[in-house]
């Protein structure tokens, strides 16, 4: 059950009576299912103790449209949001400090906003947030009563994301003139359009902000009339993705026009799900899941349907490309989402990366956040693109495709998504270094290094990056002597994936080793990298059927997607993820099977049980255990 508490303690704001009435309808209009009044501090943390889920709170001096509140209330960006303010800062009201979405300090001389005076607090915060009234009815102070609160919260080491408001109106009013000021803004501002103007992402890509969102608004107003859910539109997607792969395998200059036009609409659809939900509001915990897989499952079945459509057409290698594209592109999100994660723990330890600024991390950290803010220039503009997105590496293929064929649309992902790691990667590099953030420490690393009990038995080393890297060395190398085996139509010595096996077992010895090095957080994606390589190698030299290896790495990657899906939804591990074996035993038994000469039956058979794995665990975890939650918390206790 959610709480709204009006704290009607602070400044009358044009009569307390006059603030509290408004906002205590509002809040019920916005999704509360319980709405009081408190007093001052003291009382808020009475109530606060008594509470069970989460718990809204706002100052009497507040005037907002509706819809400010229930993106307050609803927002998926955490647990424990604040509204942020553009305004000026006034006497009585804190100004906070925010960076990457996350309100690092309150009271900070570098503020970049103000505290909007309404926050929504989860339930797992809830025992610092009843602390925080109470220090605060202690402290006093020439703040407001919500602004010490919110100063108490964050002193307490509280995770606070901030959410602005953008084209609707929210102010906090001093006197009667401002508070008439303030509605009469309120009530200029078409709030509906404002909504669906809102759910287009503030920040995007090139091809998606000119070519996609200019007009899939209109869809995401039809979709919410007719009924659609964000859900609905994501299986659309899917379809159509899947539609497009099988034309592009078919070939011929129709199939290939026609299967471009089904991919980028199915892009747009890709774009409307997120829109419909964020003008619903309509999120959950399941969706962002859902579209996170959805969007690599697309991805990668339209790398098969160009791989299959290569070969069709008489290049021998067309598997091999698909093969390589989503090896690439999935090595490559592992980054992004680790750097990502990086970023956001150096966000909140503002402390730790103010030291060597005059350093090459300092100087690229200043000039990306100098080009981040100049919105709109062509720098910003190259910036966004050159990384190769999901928007233009859709574009791309369907450009590519409809025009040249199949192969060239894979090398063309190959080239310029190669180009694109190459940067990132530098660049990130040198940034990580100077920030000195660990980020696997704040996280359970084994889970997502994605270590099996081998692993764990193993001995420790002190440089678990050193050995991810020459294991991912090793695999390569493998799959290098493999290729050139078959090119020369000879076979792989049995023994022969031995030395690149044992490089991987020297590589799980990072399992129990501290990941607190500036470049560790580079470990995920070199296992990945060691995993999938030595993979395709085995493969490769078994003689494997092309189509098979592409289909155990595809199932290789849904696997790790789930776990980086789960960090960044805040999702605890996979019901079954121990039955998965982890990666080195995965690699164990494949090698076994190599040796033994049934590389492709192992292929098959473990791709086989993965997958069950797969998909019992998304069923557990969505299905089975949220029905027995909710079940248990019916029942009387």
């Amino acid at each position: 059950m959610t709480l709204a508490i009006v704290l009607a303690a602070g400044p009358a704001a044009g009569g307390a009576t006059v603030g509290e009435k408004p906002l205590v309808a509002q809040w019920r209009r916005a999704g509360a299912d319980d709405v009081r009044v408190a007093a001052d501090l003291t009382e808020l943390a009475d109530l606060v103790a008594g509470a069970t889920g989460p718990v809204l709170v706002s100052g009497v001096d507040l005037v907002a449209h509706t819809a400010v509140l229930r993106h307050l209330a609803t927002s998926p960006v955490g647990p424990t949001v604040a509204l942020v303010l553009t305004d000026p800062p006034a006497a009585g009201r804190a100004t906070v400090r925010e960076e990457r979405g996350q309100v690092v300090a309150v009271g900070d001389a570098d503020a970049t906003g103000v505290f909007g005076g309404a926050l929504r607090v989860g339930a797992a915060d809830l025992p610092a947030l009843a602390d925080a009234a109470r220090a605060a009815t202690v402290a006093g102070g020439p703040l407001a009563a919500v602004d010490r609160l919110v100063a108490e919260l964050a002193a307490r080491g509280t995770l606070i994301f901030a959410h602005r408001v953008r084209l609707l109106v929210a102010h906090r009013v001093g006197d009667a003139a401002e508070r008439v000021a303030a509605e009469a803004a309120v009530a200029a501002v078409d709030e509906d359009r404002a909504e669906l103007r809102l759910s287009v992402k503030e920040r995007d890509d090139f091809f998606t902000t000119f070519f996609v969102s200019t007009w899939s608004p209109y869809v995401t107003k039809v979709a919410a009339r007719i009924g659609i859910g964000p859900t609905g539109v994501t299986m659309v997607s899917v379809a159509f993705a899947v539609a497009a792969a099988v034309l592009f395998g078919a070939g011929g200059r129709p199939a290939l026009v026609a299967g471009a036009v089904l991919l980028y609409l199915g892009f747009v659809l890709d774009c409307v799900d997120g829109q419909l939900a964020r003008y619903t509001r309509h999120f959950s915990a399941w969706g962002g899941w859902l579209d996170t897989m959805a969007d690599r499952f697309k991805e990668y079945v339209v790398y098969a349907g160009l791989g299959f459509g290569a070969t069709h057409v008489g290049f021998r290698y067309g598997w091999a490309l698909a093969l390589a594209a989503m090896t690439l592109q999935t090595v490559r999100h592992m980054t992004d989402t680790w750097y990502g994660a990086l970023h956001d723990e150096a966000a909140r330890r503002p402390k730790v990366v103010s030291g060597d600024a005059g350093g090459i991390g300092g100087k690229l950290n200043a000039a990306s956040t100098r080009v981040q803010a100049d919105t709109g220039s062509v720098s910003y503009w190259l910036k966004r693109t050159v990384v190769f997105p999901i928007g233009e590496r859709w574009a791309l293929i369907a450009v590519a495709t409809a025009l040249f064929g199949p192969l060239v649309a894979l090398c063309a992902v190959l080239v310029w998504g190669a180009l694109a790691f190459a940067y990132t990667g530098g660049l990130r590099t040198l940034r990580a270094r100077w920030m000195r953030v660990p980020v696997l420490t704040t996280v359970d690393a084994g889970l997502h290094r994605d270590d099996g009990p081998l692993a764990r038995t193993l001995p420790a080393t002190r440089r678990p990056l050193l050995v991810a890297v020459v294991g991912a060395l090793g695999a390569a190398a493998l799959l290098v002597w493999a290729l050139w085996a078959v090119h020369d139509g000879r076979d792989l010595p049995g023994w022969g994936v031995v030395p690149a096996m044992v490089l991987l077992l020297v590589a799980a010895q990072g399992a129990r080793a501290r990941h607190d090095g500036p470049l560790d957080w580079l470990v995920p994606a070199a296992l990945r990298a060691a995993e999938y390589l030595f993979a395709i190698a085995v493969g490769v030299a078994g003689r494997a059927p092309a189509w098979l290896i592409f289909g155990y790495v595809l199932v290789l990657t849904l696997h790790h997607y789930d776990l980086t899906a789960r960090l960044e939804k805040r999702q605890a591990a996979p019901p079954l993820h121990a039955a998965a074996l982890g990666w080195e035993g995965r690699s164990v038994v494949l090698a076994i099977a190599s040796i033994a000469g049934i590389a492709s039956i192992a292929l098959a058979t473990l791709g086989a049980y993965l997958f069950v794995v797969f998909v019992a665990s998304v069923v557990l975890a969505w299905v089975v255990l949220p029905t027995r939650a909710r079940g248990g918390a019916r029942s009387p206790g």
